[in-house]
């Protein structure tokens, strides 16, 4: 009936045989199936989708705020949301994370880190 944009859309596409040198910035969803050697960076403070496909790899960082790696990444990643490491994943750097699904299979060379946002302490009201 009306028309919303799902949170999870991938609006742009690094097919398989494309090659990328250089520093990536995007918004909203990206799907890389090719490689790219630089950083591949969400805007931040806006939802954002990093698909990372079997065939990809990234040498460099990585940051967006939900991220499924299938592939391999070379450099630390930041996940300000979810990283979903499926069975051929291979990350070698640090991975900071707010939430972590790791399925059997998934390598990580390198430090898993939970990155705990700074949240309001609930104040309790003394009764008199």
């Amino acid at each position: 009936m009306f028309s919303r944009k799902n949170k999870n859309t991938i609006d742009s596409l690094i097919g398989v045989s494309t090659s990328i040198e250089g520093n990536l910035h995007f918004k909203g969803g990206l799907r890389i199936d090719g490689h790219v050697k630089g950083n591949v960076i969400a805007e931040p403070g806006v939802s954002s989708m990093l698909v990372i496909s079997e065939q990809a790899r990234i040498d460099g960082e990585v940051r967006a705020a939900h991220i499924v790696v299938n592939g391999e990444i070379n450099g630390p990643v930041f996940s300000t949301e979810l990283i979903e490491l499926q069975a051929k994943s291979k990350i070698s750097g640090d991975v900071h994370y707010k939430a972590l699904e790791m399925m059997s299979g998934a390598l990580v060379t390198g430090k898993l880190a939970h990155d705990q946002l700074a949240e309001p302490v609930l104040k309790l009201a003394a009764s008199n």
